[in-house]
């Protein structure tokens, strides 16, 4: 499977935008706020990175060459622990930005990106931006911004590996997935079981079980097609698993009635 280098200038899958990339990147949340002169002059020498899974857009520890912007696909952000295993920080998709901070600081990749999927990603040269910056202050702000963004989620990702069960955050996965807040509606897992599982703090026998568990409140997984028979009761499921976290929000009275509600409990 090939490589792709960290030195942008070097990626044989390089290509130029099209009108429909460069439109997904500039409504991004980093440059959505950007006058559209502003934005134009930041992606004058974008290009596009196809990948294939596997695919590493950048190593951890490597110097800073670009920011990146996911078109297409899924892309996942890693650190290696001092034991060897994959510590993964987050998976982005289509809309979403990275890289951004180090891009302008002139600093090193904190973590390993590589494509999860099929991926195409606009890719912005770090030089381009730092001069961008000298001449616009106001791109400056929006990076400032979307890296605050990026330090909440990290912030809520933290939280919810302390706070949450894994049924919980295995529930809560595949609500954000489903379309409709009520009904049924089957869908498909966007990524491979063994990523969802580093995703979400979990041992991959262990997504298997609460898989299983979740079969009882008609949530049917079978290789990567989910069917989900009430997204109501998977959503209620998520709130009666937050109560229980906090030790009830009346008394054992109220945990004993979200218990003769749901067969997990």
């Amino acid at each position: 499977m090939k490589q792709a280098e960290v030195h942008y200038s070097g990626i044989e899958t390089m290509k130029a935008p099209t009108l429909d990339d460069l439109k997904a990147a500039s409504q991004t949340t980093v440059l959505c706020g950007l006058n559209p002169r502003t934005v134009q002059t930041l992606l004058a020498p974008a290009t596009v990175v196809e990948l294939e899974p596997g695919d590493a857009l950048f190593r951890q520890g490597e110097p800073a060459a670009a920011f990146f912007i996911v078109i297409d696909g899924w892309v996942k952000l890693y650190r290696i622990t001092p034991a060897g295993d994959e510590a993964v920080l987050h998976v982005l998709t289509k809309g979403e930005s990275f890289a951004e901070a180090v891009a302008f600081a002139g600093g090193r990749y904190p973590a390993t990106a590589s494509a999860a999927t099929n991926s195409r990603v606009v890719l912005i040269p770090a030089h381009h931006v730092v001069n961008c910056i000298r001449e616009m202050p106001d791109i400056a702000i929006a990076m400032i911004a979307s890296t605050s963004q990026h330090l909440h989620r990290l912030v809520q990702r933290v939280e919810q590996l302390s706070a949450q069960s894994g049924l919980q955050r295995v529930a809560e996965f595949l609500a954000a997935l489903c379309p409709n807040m009520n009904g049924s509606c089957r869908i498909s897992l966007p990524y491979d079981k063994s990523l969802i599982a580093g995703r979400l703090g979990l041992k991959p026998e262990s997504l298997s079980r609460v898989f299983a568990k979740l079969r009882l409140v008609g949530v049917d997984v079978r290789a990567s097609d989910v069917v989900v028979s009430e997204v109501a009761q998977l959503r209620s499921l998520i709130a009666s698993d937050r109560i229980k976290a906090r030790g009830g929000l009346n008394g054992k009275h109220r945990l004993a009635e979200d218990r003769s509600q749901h067969p997990l409990s």
